[in-house]
């Protein structure tokens, strides 16, 4: 048996080039065409129809504090890229841009979202409420003015998504207790330290009843 018999031969694969050109065709397929959520436009698709966007910029029409939005962007775009840059609407964060830390928080439909994780296009027909929306400087939401009274902010980076997810837990029961607050706001990430006294605020915009009390604020800051 010569040298060469001996050596273990290389099973048949995919090479390099195949490789990068499969690849890349899939990756144009993709930024050509998408799937048509549901809910995502008033101009329904029949079932099994899918829509072609991109890769060059489009028109859509977003939905956002009560108003409607039009704008030419591309498929690519999130929404937060869409909000700030596009709309000027600058109180929605960008910071980690994965989704990580909350600061992009807005409502979709009332939920919690994180902004940077989701894509303009697919906000279409959808309720959308940005920080700005939730309240104004002379007409301030519950949770806002809270934040205001407790001192529940420092750098204030963080605060309008701490204020999206506190308004929307409370939206949702209304008598949050203060482990519900903490659920909500798992996603939320203050480098400045100042969670106890978010959670204050949060109890402070609690509606009254007979199991809150001045206490229960208090207890929430030593929390």
């Amino acid at each position: 048996m010569s040298r060469d018999d001996r050596k273990p031969r290389k099973p048949p694969g995919i090479s390099r080039r195949s490789f990068i050109k499969g690849a890349g065709a899939v990756a144009a397929a993709a930024g050509l065409v998408r799937v048509q959520p549901a809910s995502a436009d008033e101009k329904r698709l029949p079932a099994g129809v899918i829509e072609r966007l991109g890769p060059e910029a489009t028109t859509i029409e977003l939905n956002i504090n009560g108003k409607p939005a039009t704008l030419e962007i591309e498929p690519r775009v999130a929404l937060l890229s869409a909000l700030r840059e596009h709309l000027g609407l600058t109180g929605t964060k960008l910071a980690c841009d994965r989704g990580a830390c909350g600061a992009c928080t807005v409502h979709l439909d009332g939920k919690p979202v994180t902004s940077c994780m989701v894509l303009a296009v697919d906000a279409r027909g959808h309720q959308i409420t940005t920080i700005e929306g939730l309240g104004t400087p002379s007409n301030m939401h519950p949770v806002q003015a809270a934040f205001v009274e407790t001192d529940a902010l420092q750098c204030g980076f963080c605060t309008p998504g701490m204020v999206m997810s506190v308004a929307a837990a409370l939206e949702r029961n209304p008598a949050a207790t203060t482990d519900e607050i903490k659920r909500a706001t798992a996603g939320n990430i203050c480098r400045c330290g100042t969670y106890p006294h978010v959670f204050a605020a949060a109890l402070r915009a609690v509606k009254p009843g007979p199991a809150k009390s001045a206490s229960s604020v208090r207890a929430a800051k030593d929390a």
